[in-house]
């Protein structure tokens, strides 16, 4: 049985170009796990309090998916694109109890 994971990447400083460069391929493998019906959520925190902050780009991401286990959640996001290309500082992988929506 799996269980929903979130997986929380924190951005460099003036992460946006790195973000763009490798952004194709981090949205296929998003668009994986929803063609298997297990992606919950999924994007990206604006630096600044607009849908589209422009140059002032992005302060990480969340994902919530489903995943057999953290350890194959960690290894999920320990491959994704972001993380190779230097756009991540940081990523926190960690269990997911989903309430809402029921």
């Amino acid at each position: 049985m799996s269980n929903w994971y979130a997986i929380i990447g924190e951005d460099v400083a003036d992460s946006i170009e790195k973000r763009m460069g490798v952004r194709p391929a981090h949205l296929a493998r998003l668009q994986t796990l929803q063609d298997l019906g297990r992606l919950l959520i999924a994007g990206p925190f604006p630096a600044i309090d607009s849908n589209d902050p422009g140059p002032a780009g992005f302060s990480g991401s969340l994902i919530v998916a489903e995943f057999d286990s953290l350890a194959d959640a960690q290894t999920w996001a320990d491959a994704d694109p972001y993380v190779s290309a230097g756009v991540y500082t940081h990523v926190t992988v960690k269990p997911f109890k989903k309430v809402f929506p029921a």
